[in-house]
């Protein structure tokens, strides 16, 4: 990877780890799915008129979206919306191992045995955090983050291909105007009129919207797919996987005041060394 490319990535999770975060307060007015919803339609607004109509990939287009964006960040943000943010920054690197099981299944890439190891490891720490007092009886906050980094591993395998035939802010405009509108839509129908919540959101939770959809979105999202079409995944993971963790616990410690356990330290350090082990073996795999 370049150095170039390393420093755009080295964006992604400045953005997205501070994004993560601050979502959380918003969902005090806005519920997970209509959140997310108001995200996509504000970064496709700005976005699809610079961008043409991809002729021939939009079924494509649509089917990622419906995986990665729709049902992706519907399950991730009702998770993160039960549990603390700070312990969801963690739950999601789990992205990692799942990402290796399914390139196993579907890419048939045959995982080695240290990363066989790493898998069994970051999974040893997701057990060790959820022991921590402050996810006591959230089991389902847990369940939806973690199956939302499942969701998430699943849906990259299939925006790859599509990154390498079209332009990054293309593949964002459109993944986000086939996703807005439609989580728009599942939030009215179970959460009730979205007009209601609209109207009465606060000031602080439109500014947090608008953060999210018209800045977080397009940057993190653009710089993504530019560095994933030009280096393989194992080489843009480590960098966007293993910054979040800080930046995110950095936000939910200073602006959330949250006050992470011992157990959620010592079960996201080992979390992370499990990522580390899967991640150095591919590349070792990849130099040879």
């Amino acid at each position: 990877m370049t150095i170039k490319d390393s420093l755009i990535a080295s964006l992604v999770p400045i953005f997205l780890g501070f994004g993560f975060v601050i979502a959380k307060p918003a969902m005090d007015d806005f519920p997970p799915i209509l959140l997310m919803g108001l995200r996509f339609t504000f970064a496709a607004s700005i976005l699809i008129w610079w961008f043409p109509i991809p002729k021939g990939y939009l079924l494509k287009i649509f089917i990622a979206s419906l995986v990665a964006n729709t049902i992706q960040y519907s399950v991730t943000y009702s998770g993160l919306n039960l549990i603390d943010a700070s312990a969801a920054v963690l739950l999601v690197q789990t992205e990692v191992p799942f990402g290796v099981l399914f390139a196993y299944f579907m890419l048939k890439e045959k995982p080695t045995i240290r990363s066989l190891i790493g898998i069994f490891v970051a999974f040893i720490g997701v057990y060790i955090l959820t022991g921590s007092p402050n996810l006591d009886g959230k089991y389902l906050g847990i369940f939806l983050t973690i199956l939302g980094s499942g969701i998430w591993a699943f849906g990259q395998v299939l925006v790859k291909p599509l990154s390498k035939e079209l332009n990054p802010l293309t593949l964002v405009a459109w993944l986000a105007l086939f996703s807005g509108p439609i989580l728009i839509l599942l939030s009215n129908f179970f959460d009730g009129n979205s007009l209601n919540y609209i109207k009465s959101a606060s000031t602080t939770s439109w500014i947090i919207a608008i953060y999210l959809g018209f800045f977080m979105q397009p940057i993190t999202y653009g710089c993504f797919y530019y560095v994933l079409k030009n280096n393989p995944i194992y080489k843009v993971l480590p960098i966007v996987t293993m910054g979040i963790p800080l930046t995110g616990l950095l936000a939910a410690i200073l602006l959330l005041k949250e006050n992470p356990t011992t157990e959620l330290y010592f079960g996201g350090l080992i979390i992370l060394f499990g990522v580390i082990l899967i991640i150095y073996t591919k590349k070792e795999k990849k130099n040879n």
